[in-house]
């Protein structure tokens, strides 16, 4: 009786190292593609707005979609830049940057919201400021966004030069992180005005935010693909972007990214060439 025990354990380490030695032969499953996300909202919300989106390309590509939020934008446009990341949404401003950085990358889709496909922000002030045109900002606070944001920094920074009002004749500038806390600080009272896209603009204008002024209109956030993905991929993944338009779950999966986004397009390099002009008179004076 006890060889007998003694044999069925030996069988049973042979049968299970057997069946571990099969599963280590086996390959393994694909990697996971990443959408990458530039840090424009809080960490838990941008994983909320994007996890439906990656879910759906997941199910399409039969491959795992993850997302992932960069540090920083400079962290976000170095990432896809070097092709370390596979899918990225990137706003115009950085976008630009990014193909004067390292080149142009296959585009998949822009987006629109509200049936425009321009992007929109405004210079914000509390409803019940003093100031009413951009020259009472002179001598003034005022916050910016990340410094490479284009309505949040870029964009702000251009319409106040052209109001007479270089970074060296305001009173203080500082940066900080999201739209979001720009739109808190001045709703605080923490300084006199600051730069946000239209989205958290409506958001927080109930609060007590009143626009002083909107920014240049320029082409919307894109989504790019790294350089590396095979071409029959990258034409998978546009059209499934494209046909988001048409799907019952689409309009869900736009709105999740963009509570007002109401279709995706075609993208070009030449849609941000508006904004290139635009840039190329950047100062070279940064916030502190």
């Amino acid at each position: 009786m006890r060889d007998l025990v003694r044999m069925l354990l030996l069988a049973g380490f042979i049968c299970g190292t057997a069946a571990s030695a099969a599963a280590a032969d086996q390959p393994a499953g694909p990697e996971p593609l990443i959408l990458g996300v530039h840090p424009y909202l809080p960490h838990d919300e941008i994983i909320a707005r994007f996890t439906p989106l990656a879910n759906y390309l997941s199910r399409s590509i039969g491959r795992p979609v993850e997302v992932r939020i960069g540090r920083t934008y400079n962290e976000h446009i170095n990432a896809i830049g070097n092709d370390a990341i596979d899918i990225a949404y990137m706003g115009p401003a950085p976008y630009v940057e990014m193909v004067e950085k390292f080149g142009k990358k296959p585009l998949l889709a822009r987006q629109v919201i509200n049936g425009d496909p321009y992007l929109r922000g405004e210079i914000i002030v509390r409803q019940d400021s003093p100031f009413q045109t951009l020259a009472d900002l002179k001598g003034k606070c005022f916050l910016f966004g990340d410094n490479n944001s284009t309505m949040s920094y870029v964009l702000p920074q251009r319409m106040l030069e052209s109001a007479g009002i270089p970074l060296n004749r305001l009173g203080s500038y500082k940066s900080l992180a999201g739209h979001k806390n720009v739109a808190l600080a001045v709703l605080a009272g923490s300084c006199d005005a600051g730069a946000v896209k239209s989205e958290v603009f409506h958001e927080y204008e109930p609060r007590g935010l009143r626009a002083l002024a909107e920014l240049p209109l320029v082409a919307d956030h894109v989504f790019v693909t790294s350089a590396r993905l095979p071409a029959s991929l990258v034409a998978k993944l546009r059209k499934l972007f494209m046909i988001l338009n048409e799907l019952p779950e689409g309009a869900p999966i736009m709105t999740g990214i963009h509570p007002e986004m109401t279709a995706l397009v075609p993208a070009k390099d030449s849609d941000y060439n508006k904004l290139r002009v635009l840039m190329k008179s950047k100062s070279t004076s940064q916030p502190h």
